[in-house]
């Protein structure tokens, strides 16, 4: 077989055959078929899809392009969540030790920020000596020892997609929903957890803008995994807003340690209580109360130790951009719209996200908000902050956020989307 022949299948809407499918995923693993020329596949395949089939003979050739976990020995059962991206989504890192602290066991590999949307990965790392990168036998112990881990995927581990999903991000491929699919989903398999919650964002700050789109992708998903014997739900969820008053890696850490200290967003708080309610009903743990191990203390226990055993200091003050910039409001009444995708865009103008995928990105880059969707501003006052280590980017970032906000008299009437708009399983 050759590259150039499966690029022109899928290019004139044809289907790619297994044989080509396995083919292209091995050739591309072992380095014989260029990024190139993987861009073209992907670029294709984003423009004229692929049936379910292929997205599950291509998620089979992602799963056995590595290895496969086993949880096996773990005395707690396991479960497992994935978001397809947001601005503002940090709800991995208070949901984790949340359901650990009420009786599952949460093996949570993460990624890193594509596109616009923020990675937890990216954000965990602002915590001073944090490792992403474990082993198997690292992330077994800190699983078994905590009851829950946050960590990249090991090379081992669906190696095709992690080629793939970096390359995605600097190719305009990411809204692709079959490679969002297979991506996700081989490594969930691959990682052996026995259930999956997924968060399928919707909204102009998602991957997915309408709802239509957002149940196709959970829809697929949900059967790649039930197919594969992981029982597997979605939650489709709102992401016109931004999640919380945080978007940037440092700052949404902080945020997230507010929320499991008992406070933080209302939003945020009830996604996450959610979201831990489905997860724990799916691993088959019936009696446990998510809100109250909020409320307690025994969640921020558990995120505590799991930031210990993967060489963090959760006491460590989290950096702080050099330099700031403040956006007023230019008159008074009622906030009723704040698009996510703009805020998103903007965090990723000041340095919070990446161009290339070798780019770093900055700690304490970012935009805090200072009012919400419904709330009541007066003029003059902050709007938002912009955070930033090279106030260059200020301008840049600030031609994202034109436009990305509406002001209505005040009295106006004002309905904010539910938090969780449909649930597939």
């Amino acid at each position: 077989m050759d590259v150039i022949s499966v690029i022109r299948t899928k290019r004139d809407r044809g289907e790619l055959s297994p044989e080509q499918i396995d083919w292209v995923i091995d050739a591309y693993t072992r380095g014989v078929v260029a990024d190139e020329q993987m861009s073209a596949l992907a670029m294709a395949i984003l423009l004229n899809g692929m049936n379910r089939s292929e997205i599950a003979r291509w998620t089979a050739a992602m799963i056995a392009s590595g290895e496969r976990m086993n949880f096996g020995s773990l005395s707690r059962p396991t479960a497992d969540k994935h978001s397809t991206g947001g601005v503002g989504d940090k709800i991995t890192l208070p949901l984790a030790p949340l359901v650990a602290a009420c009786g599952a066991a949460v093996p949570q590999l993460s990624g890193r920020g594509l596109g616009h949307t923020g990675g937890t990965l990216d954000k965990l790392e602002s915590i001073p000596g944090w490792r992403a990168l474990l082993s198997n036998e690292e992330m077994l112990h800190v699983l078994d020892t905590t009851g829950a881990v946050i960590c990249a995927a090991g090379d081992g581990l669906a190696p095709a997609d992690k080629k793939l999903y970096a390359l995605r991000d600097v190719t305009g491929t990411v809204e692709a929903i079959p490679l969002i699919a297979s991506s996700i989903m081989s490594k969930k398999i691959a990682e052996g957890t026995g259930s999956l919650v997924l968060d399928v964002k919707v909204g102009s700050g998602a991957f997915m803008k309408n709802i239509e789109d957002a149940r196709e992708l959970a829809s697929t998903m949900v059967a790649l995994g039930t197919d594969s014997g992981v029982k597997t739900i979605a939650l489709l969820t709102d992401m016109s807003t931004p999640l919380g008053l945080t978007a940037g890696n440092a700052l949404e850490v902080r945020e997230s340690v507010e929320v499991l200290a008992g406070g933080g967003p209302a939003d945020v708080v009830e996604l996450t209580i959610a979201l831990a309610k489905e997860m724990l009903d799916a691993a088959g743990i019936k009696d446990a109360d998510p809100a109250k191990a909020l409320a307690d203390g025994s969640a921020m226990d558990v995120w505590r130790r799991m930031i210990q055993a993967q060489g963090g200091d959760p006491d460590a003050a989290l950096p702080v951009a050099r330099e700031q910039h403040v956006v007023t409001a230019p008159e008074s009444g009622v906030l009723t719209r704040l698009d996510a995708y703009a805020v998103g865009v903007g965090a990723w103008r000041l340095g919070a996200g990446r161009a290339r995928k070798e780019d770093p990105v900055q700690a304490g880059a970012g935009i805090e908000l200072h009012a919400k969707p419904g709330e009541q501003v007066t003029a003059g006052q902050p709007l938002m902050t912009l955070h930033t280590d090279t106030p260059e980017k200020f301008d840049y970032a600030l031609a994202s956020l034109e436009g990305s906000y509406d002001i209505a008299p005040a009295g106006t009437a004002f309905t904010a989307n539910p938090i969780v708009l449909d649930r597939i399983a």
